[in-house]
């Protein structure tokens, strides 16, 4: 068994809650979660990862579970969540590092992969496409515009928290249930943990706010093969929340990015497949 140790690391002006594994000074990657989940969303790849010889950091990013909770719509600006994780990396130690993201930390990696990709050795996207080409698609394609129905509820004012806390959490509960997984990888314990976090005060009203903040900033869609970074996109098909058509249109903007799908995965693909995603990982990582 590989010795998980959680600390507080300051970056960015917010305090991180990171899950930390393997050599001290073996190469960084840093695994992103996303909504509605916290690092404990990587806990069957952090150790496999470590044995390989990879430093593992897994946070709570900003609004999640124990991390720091700034007030504000604009305190979720993809700019700010990008700049905490680069900030992470230089509070480890590191100037270069792989990042691995899933949902809305894949739409971090992204933004990361945009914005500064110098400091990013490689990126692995777990079912989400670029956050540009996100917000587009919502708008130009029906079908991704009828699965992210859910997004323009999500964004409205104080609803969607009273929805779920009237509900007790079982909205939030409910969107793992795609998950052909579902006992081995959302079972009472596993859904224990989920419950936690998500009723630390003012943790919902934070990550709602990551939704409520996309569409504050510009999000210009990058020119085709314009991102730099060696980028792998992992896609399982039965996505109930994006299209899979966005893996290959996320994958255009990249010049080095390979694209794999898995047809009966849903979006939980991490929890699905974990072993064959941790299979490519270490062969796309090494």
């Amino acid at each position: 068994m590989v010795e998980v140790a959680q600390r507080r690391v300051a970056a960015n002006g917010v305090e991180l809650n990171v899950a930390e594994a393997g050599p001290a000074d073996g190469p960084l990657v840093i695994l992103l979660h996303g909504f509605p989940e916290f690092w404990f969303g990587w806990r069957e790849h952090v150790g496999p990862l470590a044995e390989a010889g990879f430093r593992v950091a897994a946070p709570d990013q900003r609004g999640y579970n124990l991390s720091g909770k700034p007030k504000g719509v604009a305190s979720y600006r993809l700019d700010l969540l990008a700049a905490d994780i680069f900030a992470l990396a230089t509070a480890l130690g590191r100037d270069r590092f792989a990042v691995v993201g899933h949902d809305w930390g894949a739409s971090v990696a992204w933004w990361m992969a945009t914005t500064g990709p110098q400091r990013l050795e490689r990126m692995a996207i777990l079912n989400a496409p670029h956050p540009a080409v996100w917000r587009a698609s919502m708008t130009a394609d029906p079908e991704q515009r009828k699965k992210s129905r859910y997004v323009q509820m999500l964004r409205t004012p104080l609803l969607p928290e009273l929805m779920v806390k009237a509900g007790g959490y079982k909205g939030l509960a409910d969107a793992f249930k795609s998950s052909p997984r579902q006992e081995a990888a959302f079972g009472p314990e596993a859904m224990a943990a989920y419950g936690q976090a998500w009723r630390h005060p003012g943790a919902l009203t934070a990550t709602l706010n990551w939704y409520r903040a996309l569409f504050v900033q510009d999000l210009p869609v990058p020119a085709p093969g314009s991102l730099s970074v060696p980028t792998l996109v992992l896609w399982g098909d039965q996505d109930a929340f994006a299209e899979p058509t966005l893996a290959e249109a996320s994958a255009a903007l990249c010049a080095d990015a390979r694209v794999v799908h898995f047809p009966a995965a849903s979006h939980w693909l991490a929890h699905d497949e974990p072993e064959a995603v941790r299979r490519e990982l270490l062969a796309f990582l090494r």
